[in-house]
């Protein structure tokens, strides 16, 4: 993957259509790590990893491309996490799944269709 992906601010998680991940950047396995020591590195399952209902869900996108977002509050922190489709050259290959913390006031602006 591309070294950008290791210092971005959000934790980007990949797998394959198995569920087994395939990548994790630097936030990401920091975030799996910082509380516990989970075992979830690559060659892991995501699946396993997710309690119900959350884990039909990831279940159901690896079988048909779907796009999931949602928020979260863990240990007092907002995330929102985008559960998107994973391509590669066209072909559907699993699931990429971003985590961002998100502050607990966000503005939120509307923008004219006129507007760039």
């Amino acid at each position: 993957m591309e070294s950008w992906l290791d210092e971005e601010e959000a934790a980007i998680t990949i797998c394959n259509l198995a569920g087994i991940i395939i990548y994790m950047n630097e936030r990401s396995r920091k975030a799996f790590t910082k509380y516990d020591d989970s075992g979830v590195t690559v060659g892991s399952s995501l699946v396993e990893c997710h309690p119900e209902p959350a884990r039909s869900k990831l279940l159901a996108m690896l079988k048909v491309p779907q796009t999931n977002v949602y928020t979260i509050e863990k240990r007092g922190i907002r995330k929102i996490i985008r559960q998107s489709p994973w391509f590669k050259d066209g072909v559907f290959s699993g699931v990429t799944e971003m985590s961002f913390e998100i502050p607990a006031e966000m503005p939120h602006h509307i923008r004219a269709e006129s507007e760039k």
